[in-house]
């Protein structure tokens, strides 16, 4: 019976894995709408598991105010975007508005509780507003962008689908392919090179893992930065690799940890074989800021360097 279960397992986890790879990869392709709302049942979803953990420990954050405050965050950051994030104007205004009064807004919730909020409280409503609002934002700032700079290589529309190219989308799917090189190096040269351990938090990842990942990611980023038309451009996707993998990993310990202090072995069931939505997604959420900021802050300079 043991032995019949774990095919089972396996080809659950093989299935839900690629369905999740199939819908990631589709509504990247859509953008707009379609990906915002997608990220905002994403995000809905994991936050939902992240507030069953800090309830666990005996924390009662304002779940209500904080769901629906990531919600109009996503929400207005999409607006603004579609309207020229960064040209000024009152849509741009209420997105930026967002993040700082929805934090007052959680602390006076929090204040008019029969039981005061603790600091723990607020601290677990702010931190799941940054973590699970702020952070995959920046998905969606990713991939509105437009300017041709970031991508000099790219014209036309993806090779057999007439499906039009933006620089956007380009580094929206780098930076996801970065993301599944660092999960792939990582486990396989850890698995065969592994001997020392990385962490307390999360037994199973060692130092030569975290060290293929990165490596692997780096690779990738080089060929990206080929890809994109970089000046310098192996060596800046090299630079890029390496720091979203050292990113994705940060994530994944993070993820670990709050795991480890709730005493789960899983944030929850939502997919088969995989756990739940934040055992899927922790690897994503630092990574988005960090790639926003690199093409918009560091790759111009680089480029006039």
């Amino acid at each position: 019976m043991t032995f019949r279960s774990r095919p089972a397992t396996s080809l659950a986890r093989l299935g839900s894995g690629w369905a999740a790879g199939g819908f990631g990869a589709l509504v990247v392709l859509l953008g707009g709408w379609w990906f915002t709302v997608a990220v905002g049942v994403i995000v809905h979803l994991g936050l939902l598991e992240f507030f069953r953990m800090a309830q666990s420990k005996g924390i009662r954050p304002a779940t209500k105010t904080t769901l629906v405050a990531v919600q109009l965050l996503l929400l207005t950051t999409q607006a603004a975007a579609g309207s020229g994030w960064g040209s000024g104007g009152m849509v741009s205004d209420v997105a930026a508005a967002v993040l700082p009064a929805s934090g007052a807004v959680i602390c006076g919730w929090l204040l008019l509780q029969p039981v005061t909020g603790t600091i723990a409280d607020i601290a677990a409503s702010i931190f799941g507003l940054f973590y699970l609002g702020f952070l995959p934002s920046h998905w969606i700032k990713l991939r509105v962008l437009i300017d041709p700079a970031l991508a000099p290589h790219l014209e036309g529309s993806l090779p057999f689908s007439g499906w039009p190219w933006s620089s956007g989308l380009a580094l929206t799917l780098l930076a996801c392919f970065l993301i599944v090189a660092t999960d792939i190096g990582s486990y396989v040269i850890g698995r065969r090179l592994g001997r020392h351990p990385l962490s307390p938090i999360s037994p199973g990842k060692t130092v030569e893992g975290a060290l293929g990942g990165i490596l692997c990611a780096m690779v990738v980023g080089g060929g990206g930065g080929l890809w994109l038309g970089w000046r310098w451009g192996w060596l800046i996707g090299a630079l890029l690799g390496a720091v979203v993998a050292i990113f994705a990993l940060v994530g994944d310990l993070t993820e670990s940890m709050m795991k480890r202090d709730a005493g789960l072995k899983d944030s929850g069931d939502a997919i088969p074989g995989h756990g739940g939505i934040l055992d899927r997604i922790d690897s994503y959420l630092f990574v988005p800021a960090v790639v926003y900021s690199f093409v918009t802050l560091i790759l111009p300079v680089l480029e006039r360097g």
